[in-house]
């Protein structure tokens, strides 16, 4: 049987063109790898490894954006190109960024969005050059198997945080300064305002499982992480702490992918757990009724008996932490609280 599946697999990876590909993943537990601190006057690379930039304004926005920030920008050679939904062929969106980070004048690289196509490319990258020229990676949605793929092959610590479209209003710019600028060992917890409530109605935290937890920040979108896994693009889940969140998802949906993560041994790994905000996710409006997501939780991840909690800010949400994957950090489930250990860029 050994045979059986060793010859299927080289006989696969040859069909595509990937025989030459090293599938050998980075050791998760050795010293992380992380990049330089962006400064003023970095460049920061615009790519686009899903969706394609439909609208150029949207991409002149991110642009002016980041040079409000201080930084130049450099857009891919392919952000326009377009195939179907894509933005080109997935070996020029794999291009862009392999160009991205062997380009010494490039200092960033961030996704202007999500959509779909990231894992297409994962077999695509050049993960040796990127090991050796470590950088700031960020986005989120669909940039989750980017985020994944990246730091389970090198050890790079990347970034799920805002992508060029986002609203770079004053909570993220501010998480985002202290995270890739100050280099800070950054608390992140959810505001707390009430407005004129009596008490706080909105962006609050759900406690699950009570109790600090400490290990790496895996994690991302549920939906695309859980499309990989069993892939070799996969982080390795032992002693950490998973951290999740969606957009338009039904329930059952949300409690078909949780229980995938259940039943592939990921969930009994973790140390800690956080879900961050599930947009635009309500129950079903069949006439069978649905869980919640508080029934899911209590179903799948109160009985781990670990530090979980949910409502934290990080999704399809304006106001987004910039949230390391591959950094160690302590969660505090009772407070709502992620505490990282140390920075996550070299200064």
């Amino acid at each position: 049987m050994p045979d059986r599946r060793n010859f299927l697999h080289s006989t696969l990876l040859a069909s595509i063109g990937l025989a030459n590909i090293n599938f050998t993943s980075f050791d998760t537990k050795a010293k992380v790898l992380k990049p330089a601190a962006l400064k003023q006057g970095d460049t920061i690379g615009l790519v686009c490894p899903a969706y394609s930039a439909f609208i150029k304004e949207d991409v002149q926005i991110a642009i002016e954006s980041m040079e409000v920030l201080g930084f130049k920008v450099k857009k891919g050679d392919h952000i326009f190109d377009r195939y179907g939904y894509l933005a080109g062929s997935d070996e020029d969106r794999a291009a862009d960024i392999n160009k991205m980070f062997a380009d010494k004048s490039i200092n960033g690289i961030m996704a202007m969005h999500g959509g779909w196509g990231c894992a297409r490319i994962l077999p695509l990258l050049d993960y040796k050059t990127i090991q050796q020229n470590p950088k700031v990676f960020m986005g989120y949605s669909d940039i989750t198997a980017l985020l994944l793929g990246i730091y389970a092959k090198t050890g790079l610590v990347t970034f799920h945080g805002p992508v060029g479209s986002s609203s770079w209003n004053n909570f993220s710019v501010e998480n985002f300064k202290q995270m890739l600028i100050e280099g800070n060992a950054v608390q992140m917890i959810n505001p707390t305002k009430k407005g004129d409530n009596l008490v706080q109605t909105e962006d609050r935290i759900y406690t699950i499982n009570a109790g600090k937890a400490t290990g790496k920040l895996i994690g991302g979108n549920l939906t695309v992480l859980s499309h990989i896994v069993g892939s070799p693009y996969m982080p390795d889940f032992k002693g950490n702490i998973l951290f999740l969140e969606d957009v338009g998802e039904d329930l059952y949906r949300i409690d078909r992918m949780i229980t995938q993560l259940k039943l592939a041994g990921i969930l009994n790994q973790i140390s800690g757990f956080v879900f961050g905000k599930c947009t635009d996710c309500p129950p079903s409006k069949g006439g069978y009724g649905s869980l919640t997501m508080e029934d899911i939780y209590d179903d799948h991840i109160k009985p781990l008996k670990i530090p979980a909690f949910s409502g934290a800010m990080i999704g399809h949400i304006k106001d987004k932490f910039t949230v390391p994957v591959g950094l160690e950090a302590t969660i505090d489930a009772g407070k709502g609280s992620i505490t990282l250990s140390e920075g996550a860029v070299s200064k």
